[in-house]
């Protein structure tokens, strides 16, 4: 069957006009190849090779001339018009037509007379003469068609296969063919970018993350967190509160009350907070917060306060001063007694490391040449206490033994004074209550 050869033919119209001021002042047009200047209408106008050189095409080759030259075809060849044209001409084509030219319009294939008379394009795809299939669709081509996949397909032979974008690893995490098309997926903790290709981080934190408390986005997912006296529990989400209590036994000065977030110290009665954790013995005697009459005298004391009488002074002896006893009776009712008792008050802890120094005697009256001594008279009946004496003067009572509160010492301390100028020997007492008080931490 011979073959149509379809060329196409293009008119070409250049005009290259040059003007240059010369010494002379002369001006001159030049053309390009295949054109020649038109005085009349002032412009470049094509060169008929066809009629200027003489046998311009050899053998039985016909000669067509075209702008800006002339080809050489064999004499079966015609002139088609095209609708496009330079310059406000037709643009035509150049065909090559074999035997089986169609007799009735005598256009070759994919060609039909025109109103002109022409041979035009024929559409085939607007008249549905085609043989696409129904997926593809119709490309209309000079002279014929093409039958076009739709996006996403290729052709194999006369059918549109799906392309697998995933081949060509378009997505950034996961890729999800589909007929014609793909999706991209991403990991969790990530959601798929504008560009529906990448992945960019998700803020759970701000959509409402499952944490009891605080929350902390990290790329590809999130941390929960928890404020302070709170610890993450098993599930990595919920917070539950920490004892601190239970951790140790040295977080409080006296008593350790856990709460939710943190803890408390606490001090026994008698005691008051000094900052958050210690303990300190409050005293009352000097707040006022004690119930003693006007006859008597407030003594503090560890956790407490005792109400003493203030003339504590039995017959034989009379007060003299405050806290201080004399006897002065006469008919020997002094006899062995001591000459002078004064009252003191003193508090120590419970459990108080021993030995320890505790209370410091010491002689108010000094007489030339005499010697003091001192001792427990009385109230150290199971020997918790001892004397040491430092000087003439002065002496240090000791405790001993461990003693443990509520409890009270009266002691007798005892300075006895021997002046051998003046065959003199005299004593006192000092008596000492020592209240041990409820120390329990």
């Amino acid at each position: 069957m011979p073959m149509l050869l379809l060329l196409p033919f293009v008119a070409l119209t250049l005009r290259a006009v040059t003007s240059q001021q010369l010494e002379d002042s002369l001006t001159y047009t030049e053309c390009t190849d295949g054109y020649e200047w038109d005085h009349e209408k002032q412009h470049c106008r094509d060169v008929n090779e066809c009629e200027t050189i003489e046998e311009a095409c050899k053998g039985s080759m016909k000669c067509f001339n075209h702008y800006g030259g002339y080809l050489c075809l064999p004499p079966s060849a015609f002139i088609v018009s095209q609708e496009l044209a330079p310059a406000g001409q037709p643009e035509t084509l150049l065909v090559s037509a074999g035997e089986s030219q169609p007799a009735e319009s005598g256009c070759p294939q994919g060609y039909a007379r025109n109103e002109e008379g022409q041979c035009a394009d024929e559409d085939e795809c607007k008249l549905d003469i085609h043989t696409c299939q129904p997926s593809q669709q119709c490309i209309n081509t000079l002279g014929s068609y093409n039958c076009r996949c739709p996006s996403g397909y290729r052709k194999v032979g006369l059918e549109c296969i799906d392309v697998d974008e995933c081949l060509y690893q378009h997505c950034r995490h996961r890729c999800v063919n589909s007929p014609g098309s793909f999706t991209c997926q991403c990991e969790p903790g990530f959601t798929v970018g504008q560009d529906n290709r990448s992945c960019v981080d998700v803020d759970e934190c701000s959509m409402g993350a499952p944490c009891e408390q605080r929350c902390l986005n990290t790329f590809g997912s999130f941390l929960c967190r928890c404020g302070q006296g709170y610890e993450l529990g098993s599930d990595r989400r919920a917070c539950k509160d920490i004892d601190e209590c239970s951790y140790s036994n040295y977080l409080c000065h006296y008593r350790c009350i856990n709460q939710p977030g943190g803890f408390s110290c606490t001090c026994p009665d008698g005691y008051q907070l000094l900052g958050s954790r210690i303990c300190q013995d409050v005293n009352e005697c000097e707040t006022g917060q004690h119930q003693c009459r006007d006859d008597q005298m407030c003594t503090n004391v560890y956790g407490g306060f005792r109400c003493v009488e203030r003339n504590r002074c039995r017959e034989p002896y009379i007060q003299v001063s405050d806290n201080r006893c004399l006897c002065r009776a006469s008919g020997g009712a002094c006899r062995d007694k001591p000459a002078s008792i004064v009252y003191r008050d003193m508090s120590i802890t419970s459990e108080r490391a021993v030995p320890s120094d505790i209370f410091q005697i010491q002689a108010t009256s000094i007489y030339p040449g005499a010697s003091n001594t001192f001792h427990i008279r009385a109230g150290n009946g199971q020997g918790e206490f001892s004397i040491r004496q430092i000087n003439n003067i002065s002496a240090m009572l000791v405790l001993v033994k461990e003693v443990s509160g509520p409890r009270e010492f009266v002691l007798d301390l005892e300075m006895v004074t021997v002046s051998p100028l003046m065959s003199h020997r005299s004593s006192s007492v000092l008596r000492l209550t020592i209240h041990v008080g409820t120390y329990p931490f």
